[in-house]
C-alpha cells in the first residue's frame, strides 16, 4: 500500500503498536482517551519551552522567577517534625545545581528519577548557603534538544509524563513518513487561506523549529476540526432537505394575524420577524428544521403558540414537548390562557368554529385521563398535546401531526427528537420542528453546534420590563440585608424563590440543600412566613400542589432545587436569593434568575457565597453583577467554560474540538462555514473528492449514534 493514511486509517491503529506501549502504558493511554495513534497524534502540546531562553544554573539571581533546564542528579525523600513529606532534587546543567523542594507531595519521589531531563519555573531562593526553588513547577522534556520543546498535558493518575508522550508522538509521526498524511482539504481552499499540508501541520505543532511553526500549524488543524463540524451539519441538512417530505399549510388559512389583533399589546420587532421566518417555512412542503432562541422573558412561547394555531386551522395538530413535569404543566397553563376565547375552524359544528383544544400528557395526569387524551389524540379531537417523554411513549399516536415544539431542546437527544417526528405519521411525511432555548448561544457557537438549523433570534425584551438588579454578597452583614429586602418584598404583598443546589446535605459538597435550608429559614431568618419547599424527589402531586399554592400568592417564598430554571412564571415574584451560587454556571444562573422581574415590579436576585471561591466563580458572579443581556453572558461563559464535543460526548468520550476555540477563533468558524457551503453546494464538490467524503462519513460514525443519528434529523 502506497496510498496516503487517512485519519480513518490512524484510528483503527491501536496505539500499542508503538514501541514502548505495552498493556500497562496502553492503559495508562486509556485513561486520557488515547487509544489509537489518531488519538496520539491529536493530543496536542499545552505549551513549549524555548530552550534558548533558558538561564543557566550558575547565572541565577536569587528573587528571580526564571526557567532552568537541567539533569536530575540525586532524588531523596523524608519526613518533617511535623510528619509532612518532603522530597528533594539536585538539577544540575553543566554550570551549577539547583535544589527543588516538594513539600506534602510524596509522589514526586516516584516521578522523579535519576538522569531524567526537567524544566523547571519558580523563583530562587537561598538555603544554607545553595540555590533552591520551593514548589516548582515541573515539565519533563527528556531527551529533547531542539531549541522548542513541546509540552503535553500529563496525568498524575495514569502515570504519563510529557517525555513518555513526546516519544510515542514522534515514533508515530517517523512511521507515518513513507505514507504521508491525506489531505483532503482542496489545494485551492489551503492557498486561498494560506494553510500548510495536514503532514506538515501535525509534525509542526509537535515538533516545531520556531514558535511562528505553531500558529501555522494550529491554524490548519483549527480550520480541519471546524471544518468536518460544520460539513457533518451541513450534509445532514442537506440529506434531509432532500430526502424527506414535510407537511405544506395553506398561508390563506393562517390566524396569527386574528390572534395578535386580540392581544392587548405589540409583538416585538425580532417576535414579527421570527413569525414571518417560522410562517414561510410551514408554508413549503419541506419540514422546518429551525432553532428560536431568545433570552429569559423574550416571548419564545407566543411565537411558538401561532405556529400551533397555523397548524390547527390548516386541519392538523400541534405538539409541545418540555423536559420537566413542572415546565411542561407551566406551558401547558400558558397556552391555555392564550386560548382564552381563541377559536378554530371546524366544518362540524354549527358554526363553523369551535374553541383550540389543548391538553396535558404528563406522569401527573390519571390514567383514566392519560387513555381518554390518548384516544383524542388519535381520532384527532385533541389540538394540541403539552407533554414530557411521555408524548413518544408507546402506544401515543396522533391523527394528524404537523407542528412539534420542543424546548429546551439541549436536553432531549437527537434521538428523542427524531423519535417524536419519525413516530407520529403513518405516511413518511416529516412534521415541521421548532426547537427552543432561554439560553442565548454566541454567534459563533449557533454556527457550529446548531449549522443544521435555521435560527431564529429574539433579542428583544416585551416593554414595560424592568431590567433585574443581582447583587453578590458573602459577608454575614450583606446576607441578613439580603433576608431583610425579602421581608419587605412580603411585607409589599410580593413572593421570593430561594434556590439550593441540592436536595439533601452532602458530605462531599458544602453547599446548601433544599430541605435542611426549609427548615433553617422557617426557624431563623424568615420565621413567621408562608415558607414552601419544591424539588425533584417530591411526589407529582406534592411538587403540583407547592406550584399551584405559589402561583396563587397562598405562600411567601418557594425554597426549591433547579427544578424551578426555566418556564416557572410566577409574576408576582419580585426577589431570588441563590444559595452557594458559586456552585452553579452562568447559564443556569442567568436562567434562574429570570424566574423574577417578569412583571413592572422592581425585582432583584441575590448571589450568596462564602467568602472564599475560585477565581472563576468571581468571575462568573461579577458577569453576572454586570450584565442582564444573556448574549454578553454567553460569550463571557463559552470563554471561561471552552468548548468539548458538539455531538453528544456521552456516546464516545472524544471531543470535536481539540484545539479550535470558538471565541479566539471566530475567523476560522467563518472560513470553515463559507467552504462548508461551497463543498456541498448541489453536493457535486464533495461527491467529486471521495477523500473528504470518507473523511465526514468516519468522523460521523467514530461520534457514535448521535451523530449518525443528525441524518435523521
Amino acid at each position: 500500500m502506497t496510498l496516503p493514511l487517512a485519519l480513518a486509517d490512524l484510528d483503527e491503529i491501536p496505539v500499542d503498536r508503538l514501541n514502548g506501549v505495552g498493556d500497562q502504558r496502553r492503559r495508562a493511554l486509556s485513561e486520557v482517551n488515547i487509544h489509537s495513534v489518531f488519538d496520539l497524534i491529536t493530543y496536542y502540546p499545552r505549551r513549549y519551552i524555548d530552550r534558548s531562553k533558558e538561564a543557566p544554573i550558575v547565572d541565577c539571581v536569587v528573587g528571580e522567577q526564571i526557567m532552568v533546564v537541567g539533569e536530575i542528579t540525586k532524588v531523596t525523600s523524608r519526613s518533617t517534625r511535623n510528619r509532612k513529606s518532603l522530597v528533594e532534587a539536585i538539577i544540575s546543567d553543566g554550570t551549577g545545581t539547583v535544589r527543588a523542594t516538594f513539600f506534602n507531595q510524596a509522589w514526586r519521589k516516584k516521578q522523579l528519577l535519576e538522569g531524567l531531563t526537567v524544566a523547571l519555573f519558580g523563583k530562587i531562593d537561598e538555603y544554607r548557603g545553595a540555590k533552591q526553588m520551593a514548589n516548582p513547577l515541573i515539565d519533563f522534556v527528556g531527551d529533547k534538544t531542539g531549541r522548542i520543546v513541546a509540552v503535553y498535558p500529563q496525568s498524575e493518575k495514569a502515570g504519563l509524563v510529557s517525555w513518555e508522550l513526546a516519544r510515542w508522538i514522534t515514533e508515530a509521526l517517523r512511521r507515518c513518513e513513507e505514507r504521508s498524511i491525506e489531505d483532503p482539504v482542496p489545494e485551492s481552499v489551503r492557498l486561498e487561506y494560506g494553510l500548510v499540508s495536514r503532514h506538515d501541520a501535525l509534525r509542526l505543532i509537535h515538533e516545531p523549529a520556531e514558535l511562528s511553526d505553531v500558529q501555522k500549524a494550529r491554524n490548519r488543524l483549527v480550520f480541519d476540526e471546524l471544518l468536518r463540524v460544520q460539513l457533518t451539519l451541513r450534509l445532514s441538512k442537506l440529506h434531509r432537505e432532500g430526502a424527506v417530505r414535510g407537511i405544506d399549510h395553506d398561508l390563506d388559512k393562517f390566524l396569527s394575524a386574528a390572534f395578535f389583533s386580540s392581544l392587548p399589546f405589540k409583538l416585538t420587532a425580532a417576535q414579527e420577524r421570527a413569525v414571518m421566518e417560522i410562517n414561510a417555512d410551514i408554508a413549503k412542503a419541506r419540514p422546518m428544521h429551525r432553532l428560536l432562541q431568545g433570552d429569559v422573558g423574550s416571548g419564545k412561547t407566543l411565537v411558538a403558540f401561532q405556529g400551533l394555531i397555523n397548524a390547527v386551522a390548516n386541519g392538523h395538530q400541534g405538539a409541545f414537548m418540555a423536559p420537566t413535569e413542572i415546565l411542561a404543566e407551566q406551558h401547558y397553563m400558558g397556552l391555555k390562557e392564550m386560548a382564552e376565547g381563541f377559536e378554530v375552524p371546524d366544518s362540524q359544528t354549527l358554526t363553523g368554529v369551535r374553541p383550540l383544544s389543548i391538553k396535558l400528557l404528563s406522569n401527573s395526569v390519571s390514567t383514566t385521563e392519560k387513555k381518554r387524551i390518548i384516544r383524542q389524540l388519535k381520532d384527532g379531537s385533541v389540538d394540541v398535546a403539552v407533554g414530557t417523554h411521555s408524548l413518544i411513549q408507546s402506544g401515543v399516536s396522533f391523527k394528524s401531526l404537523s407542528f412539534v415544539v420542543i424546548d429546551e431542546q439541549h436536553r432531549f437527544g437527537v434521538e428523542q427528537r427524531a423519535k417524536l417526528r419519525e413516530h407520529s405519521r403513518e405516511d413518511g411525511r416529516w412534521p415541521h420542528l421548532l426547537v427552543m432555548t432561554a439560553t442565548p448561544i454566541p454567534r459563533t457557537a449557533a454556527m457550529t453546534v446548531y449549522g443544521d438549523l435555521d435560527v431564529s433570534v429574539l433579542d428583544e425584551l416585551p416593554p414595560g420590563r424592568i431590567p433585574i438588579e443581582t447583587k453578590w454578597v458573602s459577608t454575614p452583614e450583606a446576607v441578613k440585608s439580603a433576608w431583610n429586602y425579602v421581608r419587605e418584598e412580603v411585607k409589599e404583598g410580593r413572593q421570593t424563590f430561594v434556590v439550593c443546589p441540592l436536595i439533601d446535605e452532602s458530605e462531599n459538597l458544602v453547599a446548601s440543600s433544599a430541605e435542611a435550608t426549609h427548615a433553617e429559614l422557617i426557624r431563623g431568618e424568615l420565621s413567621g412566613l408562608r415558607v414552601g419547599l419544591l424539588h425533584g424527589r417530591l411526589k407529582a402531586s406534592d411538587k403540583e400542589l407547592a406550584m399551584e399554592q405559589f402561583r396563587a400568592g397562598l405562600l411567601d417564598v418557594l425554597v426549591a432545587t433547579t427544578v424551578i430554571e426555566v418556564g416557572v412564571n410566577i409574576p408576582n415574584a419580585s426577589a431570588m436569593v441563590v444559595l452557594s451560587a458559586d456552585r452553579f454556571g452562568i447559564a443556569q444562573l442567568h436562567q434562574l434568575r429570570g424566574r423574577v422581574g417578569r412583571s413592572s415590579y422592581k425585582s432583584r436576585c441575590y448571589l450568596v457565597t462564602e467568602d472564599s471561591i475560585t477565581e472563576d466563580a468571581v468571575r462568573r458572579l461579577q458577569a453576572l453583577e454586570n450584565s442582564t443581556d444573556g448574549f454578553e453572558l454567553a460569550e463571557v461563559d463559552l470563554e471561561l467554560r471552552g468548548e468539548g464535543t458538539i455531538f453528544d460526548q456521552r456516546q464516545s468520550g472524544r471531543t470535536d474540538l481539540k484545539l479550535a476555540s470558538l471565541i479566539r477563533d471566530r475567523l476560522w468558524v467563518e472560513r470553515a462555514r463559507s467552504c462548508s457551503e461551497s463543498l456541498v453546494e448541489g453536493h457535486e464538490t464533495i461527491a467529486s473528492n471521495p477523500m473528504l467524503g470518507k473523511e465526514i462519513e468516519w468522523f460521523i460514525s467514530a461520534r457514535g449514534p448521535d451523530a449518525e443519528n443528525l441524518w435523521r434529523g
